[in-house]
């Protein structure tokens, strides 16, 4: 059985990961109806918060994200099932393919937890890369904010020296025009 077939499979549900019971009959080989059947022959083994009927609005917004056709259908909700229920399945569908069908979905199941367990850390990751480049970008701000005041000051210096060197021309001509004293040739 190859995993992707089964992953594609895999919905989430009440923030559950499940799969349906006509999807499973499928896998198992059996008709939806032979497997509700068995499901209902041994409900014990199904207790609420591991196999439950969705709700209208549930199946329609589930619909809506496979793209199942609104044509033909099924006259009642279908059951869901979580991973921890599915391995009852086998136990009821008492046959080889059940089985190695079964032992493929509980591999996929870990894939898919997996995946989502790597996703949820991609955002911490994120928001550390964020800091780091705030961080980064203030001592970026700091440093230019540094080399502009020294740069204000060096313009200073410079302007200053500028000032003198215009101070001493204006010496220099107010000297050149005084007469001069002394022996003069």
């Amino acid at each position: 059985m190859e995993l992707s077939v089964i992953q594609s499979r895999i919905f989430e549900v009440r923030s559950q990961k499940v799969m349906l019971d006509y999807d499973l009959a499928e896998l198992y080989q059996v008709e939806t109806k032979y497997l509700k059947r068995a499901v209902n022959r041994n409900i014990e083994r199904f207790p609420s918060d591991f196999m439950f009927t969705m709700t209208n609005d549930e199946y329609e917004n589930l619909r809506c994200q496979i793209g199942t056709s609104s044509w033909g259908g099924r006259r009642y909700l279908p059951y869901v099932f979580t991973e921890q229920r599915l391995a009852m399945l086998s136990g009821i569908i008492n046959s080889p393919v059940a089985i190695e069908v079964n032992i493929g979905i509980m591999r996929d199941f870990v894939a898919v937890r997996n995946y989502f367990t790597i996703q949820t850390s991609i955002p911490d990751e994120i928001r550390q890369l964020k800091e780091r480049m705030s961080a980064l970008e203030n001592l970026c701000n700091e440093n230019l904010k540094a080399v502009n005041d020294l740069s204000e000051d060096t313009r200073r210096d410079i302007d200053s020296v500028y000032i003198a060197l215009t101070e001493m021309a204006e010496r220099k001509k107010q000297l050149e025009n005084r007469p001069r004293i002394g022996f003069n040739q």
